[in-house]
């Protein structure tokens, strides 16, 4: 029995898929007619006409190797557009890029998605295939944005720098590092008190991004078994600011939204980032050497640190209250660097939207002219009592005081935190403790004559305790 006349399967490749599609549009053959001139089943040409769209997609978008008769889609398709994006970046900036390189530059971009990935050499040459890289004739494309402004004192010859006005309002970020003193108390400044907070936020002030607190402790005690993700803030256990990883973050969310975006910042940042890799969704702007505007309005800078010193006061004086004879800065004393990721957060999400608006118009950050709002939002929260305006205002500009001289320490907390953690860690707290202090602050609540609203705030705290002891 002769098996001769089984059909050979035939793939297509795609320029000659196109050629298919091309037939079908501009003679009157029938897609039979088209199978048996490619020699393939007409099911095979009925396929290639459903994925018309797709199939003209990529062949336009000149990153397809035209040859390849199949398209298996990665399983890390995430890593595989992010590096692809990084790649066009590189060739318009006629970089060297090396199969390790890539491989490097592939791990980094996994680590940054939280994607447990590690590349090899046969994915890297599967990536090169799907995406027409080192294969044939290189297609010249253009690359999705201009390229990058060159840092100050350069010129370009070839394309003028962006500005502000290439973007949207809602497009414009500003950040800023803001040196904190987190636990200072007035008339006392500690040179080992100090914390970077970095800032940032869009022109409208409807978005702020999550607040980042860098420290000296690379890991702080109080820290222990707590859950980073939980947090409001993050924390890097360095003073100084990782822009690289910062950026990253920003410019895979701006991706994960569809968005080109602007961030302002000072051109000694913009320098120091001069090697860093491409970005694909932010534009970095620097802002003139020259200039004493602030890359975040610093009426906004000032404005957190009022609320975050309003808070910390507020603090204080609870534990002066509950503790008699504690002085402020004993009080002081017990304030962690966790303590002071809360309140900073708590601060920030303070600072009114309206505020930001007046600040980016007032400062010239602004991309186009935006009305005022007539009812301008306050820069300052209330004086706490004890303190006069002057005082106050001089308490939020604490970090422009020459600090006190004295030996770096150890958070230590209060005295029971000391005398419970002196053979190791404080014990984590455990689901019936939980149970037992939400007990506790609905009975003290009860007992002083609580709001309603507080109760109501109250009820959904309850709630979500319960549910997580539930997991």
């Amino acid at each position: 029995m002769e098996l001769s006349s089984k059909k050979k399967l035939h793939a297509l490749s795609l320029a000659e898929k196109i050629q298919v599609l091309e037939l079908l549009d501009e003679s009157k053959m029938s897609q039979s007619e088209v199978a048996r001139r490619f020699q393939v089943s007409q099911p095979q040409i009925s396929r290639i006409c459903k994925n018309k769209e797709k199939l003209l997609a990529d062949w336009c978008s000149g990153t397809a190797n035209r040859e390849r008769k199949r398209k298996r889609e990665s399983k890390y398709s995430g890593i595989d557009e992010a590096l692809l994006c990084w790649y066009h970046i590189a060739r318009t900036k006629a970089w060297d890029v090396t199969g390790p390189m890539l491989l490097h530059k592939a791990k980094e971009l996994a680590d940054i998605m939280g994607q447990d990935f590690v590349p090899s050499i046969g994915w890297l040459v599967r990536w090169k295939r799907r995406n027409n890289v080192g294969f044939g004739a290189r297609h010249v494309l253009s690359p999705p944005f201009p390229p990058e402004p060159p840092p100050p004192g350069l010129t370009s010859q070839t394309q003028p720098p962006l500005s502000l006005k290439d973007f949207s309002p809602e497009d414009v970020f500003g950040c800023a590092e803001v040196p904190l003193l987190y636990r200072a108390v007035p008339g006392r400044v500690g040179a080992c008190d100090q914390v970077q907070v970095l800032l940032c936020a869009n022109s409208r002030g409807l978005e702020k991004r999550r607040v980042l607190v860098s420290g000296l402790h690379a890991a702080p005690r109080c820290f222990f078994g707590v859950s980073s993700e939980a947090l409001p803030a993050s924390y890097h256990p360095d003073l100084g600011i990782p822009w690289s990883e910062w950026l990253a973050q920003f410019d895979e969310d701006m991706g994960r939204q569809g968005r080109q975006v602007a961030l302002l910042l000072a051109a000694r940042v913009v320098e120091e980032l001069a090697g860093l890799p491409g970005l694909c969704h932010v534009r970095l702007l620097p802002l003139s050497a020259a200039s004493t505007t602030s890359s975040l309005p610093s009426s906004v800078v000032r404005a957190f640190k009022a609320h975050y010193r309003h808070r910390l006061l507020g603090k204080l004086a609870a534990v002066q209250s509950e503790r008699a004879g504690t002085s402020l800065a004993e009080a002081g004393a017990g304030i962690t660097v966790l303590d002071a990721l809360h309140m900073a957060a708590a601060a920030w999400a303070k600072v009114p939207p309206q505020l930001i608006v007046s600040s980016f118009i007032q400062e010239g950050l602004a991309p186009c002219k935006m009305p005022l709002s007539p009812d301008k939002a306050s820069e300052m929260p209330p004086v706490p009592r004890g303190l006069s305006h002057e005082e106050f205002s001089r308490f939020v500009d604490l970090e422009g005081e020459e600090p006190m001289s004295g030996v770096c320490k150890e958070e230590m907390g209060t005295e029971d935190e000391q005398e419970a953690s002196k053979d190791g860690f404080e014990p984590l707290p455990t689901k019936a403790d939980a149970l037992r202090a939400l007990g506790t602050l609905r009975r003290w609540f009860e007992c002083n004559g609580t709001s309603p609203e507080l109760f109501g705030k109250f009820y959904a705290c309850e709630e979500e305790v319960e549910r997580l002891c539930c997991l």
